[in-house]
């Protein structure tokens, strides 16, 4: 069996992105909301709103998952849904001065939370690992363009 000279890097961006989740997920349980509700609220929040589908393109968050955590956070009282003036179908979604107040008090707090993290990062390396994942999202933004 041949060893692929990629395994061991896809190995750790997958546990990476396990260990960023997990050490996120907490601080974020510990604010009263999902990763989920976290992710609609850090969007919406300082916009004025936007359509579902924007939402939905902006968040990591599946079409299918959406429409409930948005229930659930209309009847906390955190967002509101509005129809779209320009098309009936589309549904506008935006906090509510609840979410606002929300959004300012946790968003600020998990920054600082996550900041520990990069603190052994100097400017250069962020900058170099930035520009290594770009280029590896890229690959696979081309491979779905032209597969071969």
């Amino acid at each position: 069996m041949v060893k692929e000279r990629f395994l061991p890097v896809l190995r750790e961006l997958a546990r990476c992105y396990q260990a960023f989740e997990l050490h996120s997920g907490r601080h974020i349980r510990s604010l009263g909301l999902t990763s989920a509700q976290f992710d609609i609220i850090a969007t919406l929040g300082n916009t004025p709103g936007m359509c579902c589908g924007e939402l939905g393109e902006k968040t990591l968050i599946t079409k299918g998952t959406l429409t409930g955590v948005i229930d659930r956070l209309e009847s906390k009282a955190l967002v509101e849904r509005e129809t779209a003036l320009h098309d009936r179908r589309s549904v506008f979604v935006k906090l509510t001065p609840a979410g606002e107040q929300l959004f300012e008090q946790v968003f600020p707090a998990h920054l600082a939370f996550i900041r520990q993290g990069f603190a052994s990062f100097t400017d250069d390396e962020l900058s170099a690992i930035q520009n290594m994942l770009i280029r590896l999202r890229e690959a696979f933004i081309q491979e779905e363009k032209d597969p071969s």
